[in-house]
């Protein structure tokens, strides 16, 4: 059975003319210069498994858990071949066949019942100061706890967002109602994301649902391999979200947004509810997008913002859904702006999810060229449109005693209203 998830992307991995160009591009390569890192030595492994050639085993599945899933290779691929999906079909084949590692295993048993992961955001909100304590830009481990002592961690919310707000956030003469997806990271961290995104939001005539029921996207569950996890993930929120009967969904975070449009039709194929998926996911915008082209937001109500404004395009925003011009027209749409570009934008930060935690000093290695990008640059502000690479890119800042902030585009903008 393992084997049918890489048969399912034959037609991909057969592609493959292992030209090297995704040598050129691959963030892990740059660091590590060894070709397993590579998105062609991980097609030729698939292709290996997929013919019988390779058994499924712990050591190759560290081959495949070393990637960030950035998409690079893909959009440099001359051939087009799909290398995220090959990567999550290897990853779910090893998954099925190996098992998880216990602290993965315990993670997503937590995300599978929402109430459960919620009463431990909100314990571990309450209690969170006797395992960290405050410094400038986050909070630190007190004890090792398995964790890395340099780590900084951002504070979690005392109260969600979605306990922050009502249900319903109606505007007079709305010209259309719409669902906020608002992730995980906007609900239990940076609630100041989601009341900005609800801001603009209503500013932009637009009356906003924030659904109760709401819960993670599934995507860890994918691209740790469990499929099936995943799966039931996708159908909780298609029943969920078609329910409302909204004219959109609204996401804060581009993994968010692909789980939705990208990765629910698919899972839910040959699911009932596979209809009703592939519908959602025609309605299914970014914030930037929908405030940009879909509601376009009045900009003579912007007021003057004076800062110079740098932006960090994350993987799954811009290479993923291919939301790469409307988060910058908003950024330099908002008076007194100047905006100071990086020379490589696109470039993933190296924070990738689960990636930052179980692969710790490469990610950081990865992130330190962001980081050069960004003195070099010269801006006060660092805008995203992930809180994840946030949240990555923070902690190197207070690492480091640098100056900038980091803020999602949507935090930025709602500060101009």
């Amino acid at each position: 059975m393992s084997r049918a998830y890489l048969a399912a992307v034959e037609d991909e991995i057969i592609k493959c003319m292992r030209c090297g160009n995704c040598q050129a591009v691959c963030p892990l390569y740059r660091e590590t210069r060894w070709e397993p890192a590579v998105a062609r030595g991980k097609v030729r492994l698939a292709q290996a498994v997929l013919k019988g050639e390779l058994p499924c085993t712990v050591e190759l599945k560290k081959r495949f858990d070393l990637c960030l899933t950035c998409m690079a290779c893909v959009a440099n691929c001359p051939s087009g071949v799909r290398v995220d999906r090959i990567i999550l079909a290897a990853r779910a084949a090893l998954a099925e066949a190996c098992g998880l590692p216990v602290p993965a295993r315990t993670a997503l048993g937590v995300m599978r019942r929402p109430g459960l992961f919620e009463g431990v955001a909100r314990t571990l909100s309450r209690v969170q100061g006797l395992f960290f304590k405050r410094r400038a830009g986050g909070m630190t481990p007190r004890f090792p706890v398995g964790l890395e002592w340099r780590r900084v961690f951002p504070p979690l919310a005392a109260v969600p967002f979605k306990s922050r707000v009502p249900e319903e956030n109606p505007v007079k003469g709305a010209a259309s109602r719409v669902a906020l997806f608002t992730g995980c990271l906007a609900n239990y961290i940076y609630t100041g994301t989601g009341e900005g995104a609800l801001r603009a939001l209503n500013a932009a005539g637009v009356s906003v649902v924030v659904p109760k029921g709401q819960h993670c996207c599934g995507y860890p569950a994918l691209v740790n391999g469990a499929v099936e996890l995943a799966r039931e993930m996708a159908r909780s929120h298609v029943q969920l979200f078609h329910a409302l009967g909204c004219d959109a969904v609204i996401t804060l975070c581009g993994t968010c947004g692909e789980a939705f449009k990208l990765y629910y039709p698919e899972l839910l194929v040959d699911d009932p509810l596979g209809e009703a998926a592939a519908a959602l996911s025609e309605h299914v915008y970014d914030i930037a997008q929908c405030l940009w082209s879909v509601h376009p937001l009045d900009l003579d109500r912007l007021r003057k913002v004076d800062a110079v404004i740098t932006y960090h395009e994350p993987c799954h925003l811009g290479r993923g859904l291919g939301v790469k011009d409307e988060p910058l027209a908003l950024i330099c749409a908002i008076p007194g702006v100047r905006f100071a570009p990086l020379k490589d934008p696109a470039r993933c930060c190296g924070g990738a999810g689960s990636f930052g935690l179980t692969h710790y000093n490469l990610a950081a290695t990865v992130r330190q060229r962001k980081l050069d990008d960004i003195v070099q640059a010269g801006g006060e502000i660092v805008a995203t449109g992930c809180s994840a690479c946030r949240m990555h890119l923070e902690e190197g800042i207070a690492q480091q005693g640098l100056p900038q902030k980091v803020m999602h585009t949507i935090e930025l903008l709602a500060s101009a209203l």
